[in-house]
């Protein structure tokens, strides 16, 4: 059986940085795309990373580009999510989700297996 879970999460100020991970289990981590996303309270969850198989192919939404990395350890099962410059709007609950289907989509919709997800939480 797949699992996600997410971990690293926290309460942290403006420009303060935090660093999430999700650890993997059940079928071969190395096969499929893993992705971030967020959802604050009252709002659509959000895309806002995502690496490919391989780690050699990532992509960023708008919001935090240059800001956020994503990368990913497939030998510890480990993708990880570097978050610095953090800002109050980047208050949410962060998910890692795996895309079985080897698209290499931003949807959230191609996503097959979702973590329980983990709060952060920026003070002004």
């Amino acid at each position: 059986q797949v699992q996600l879970v997410e971990s690293g999460g926290g309460l942290v100020q403006a420009g303060g940085s935090l660093r999430l991970s999700c650890v993997w289990s059940g079928r071969t981590f190395s096969s499929y795309t893993i992705g971030w996303f967020r959802q604050a309270p009252g709002k659509e969850r959000d895309f806002v990373a995502l690496i490919s198989r391989s780690g050699g192919s990532t992509d960023y939404g708008d919001g935090v580009k240059g800001r956020f990395t994503i990368s990913r350890d497939n030998a510890k099962d480990t993708v990880y999510l570097q978050m610095n410059s953090l800002k109050p709007e980047d208050t949410a609950v962060y998910y890692c989700a795996a895309d079985l289907s080897g698209t290499y989509s931003s949807q959230s919709y191609n996503y097959n297996y979702w973590g329980q997800g983990t709060q952060v939480t920026v003070s002004s």
